[in-house]
């Protein structure tokens, strides 16, 4: 059964896997190799999907953290802030059109964000869910969603899906099939079904009411 942390973890595998690929392609410019600019210019919209998914975690999940588990996120937020820092660099990189400096931002962008999502992932989200009522849980994920602007949302299913594996598309489908009006949830079912093409055809199978 899907619990609302899953959506995080979705999202989390969804930046790792981007975020490798841009990587990789600012490695092969750097080494010569053509057609891998616009790969790399996809930092600029990952980050911006970064930025709101970490501003949801500073205004909704941080909060509650704290209540049950006081200073644990406090070094998260200073992630959040060295996270910012590495953008930079690599914006800054980018603007010079250094193609050896763009691959060197790129993966100490990387190295730092793995690093931050491995920590989340096995020590702040553990303790969520071991501290924090399924409600309470549910309640901060929605909230954390709506730093997403809503007029973006198209954009964010069309980034996010392609990269998820079959489990996370899942999970995701049947937290946001739980929560969103039926309306517009069948408009955001059509979203991912554009995004994910001959794939769909698994999740109808995994999730009959689709």
């Amino acid at each position: 059964m899907a619990e609302p942390i899953d959506a995080i973890r979705a999202i989390h595998n969804a930046f790792r896997n981007d975020l490798e690929r841009i990587d990789g392609a600012a490695l092969d410019s750097a080494m010569g190799k053509e057609g891998f600019a616009a790969t790399v210019e996809r930092f600029r919209f990952f980050n911006e999907i970064l930025v709101w998914h970490a501003h949801g975690e500073e205004l909704a999940i941080f909060p509650i953290l704290e209540n049950v588990a006081p200073l644990v996120a406090e070094a998260y937020v200073k992630d959040h802030r060295g996270l910012d820092s590495a953008f930079d660099t690599l914006n800054k990189s980018y603007s010079a059109r250094d193609p050896l400096q763009i691959a060197r931002a790129t993966a100490a962008f990387r190295f730092h964000l793995d690093i931050h999502l491995d920590k989340e992932d096995t020590h702040l989200y553990r303790i969520f869910k071991e501290r924090v009522s399924l409600p309470e849980q549910g309640k901060a994920v929605g909230i954390m969603s709506r730093t997403v602007p809503q007029e973006r949302f198209p954009e964010l299913v069309a980034w996010m899906f392609p990269l998820l594996g079959h489990d996370d598309r899942e999970n995701m489908i049947l937290i946001w099939q739980s929560v969103m009006p039926a309306p517009a949830f069948t408009g955001v079912k059509e979203l991912i079904k554009k995004a994910i093409g001959s794939d769909w055809a698994e999740l109808t199978r995994r999730i009959p009411t689709l």
